[in-house]
């Protein structure tokens, strides 16, 4: 499987931070990885720059992303968690007023 876009790290992001605890990007990131099933190759593939790993730069996109449409927060540095407007949202259809 070739390495996710942000935008696809997105939904699978929230639905991790769903059990409202704070998380590390370094904990999630790890998760998500296995979540997408990627190879010890994908999961070390650097950037251009040689600084950052790809999955990692793109599952902090998704964070950021996330963060400022208000539903992931930043407790303390490093650690982030899902918003109560994050919580109101139904991440299995992805709307905000769902009866599923």
């Amino acid at each position: 499987m070739a390495i996710p876009d942000f935008q696809s790290v997105m939904l699978p992001l929230m639905r991790y931070c769903e059990d409202g605890k704070e998380h590390a990007i370094s904990e999630t990131t790890d998760a998500l990885a296995d979540q997408f099933k990627l190879t010890d190759e994908e999961r070390k593939a650097l950037l251009p720059s040689g600084v950052q790993e790809v999955f990692r730069n793109r599952v902090a996109w998704a964070k950021s992303h996330l963060k400022m449409a208000g539903l992931l927060e930043n407790p303390k540095r490093g650690i982030y968690k899902i918003t109560q407007r994050g919580e109101a949202r139904c991440f299995l259809c992805a709307c905000s007023t769902c009866l599923c």
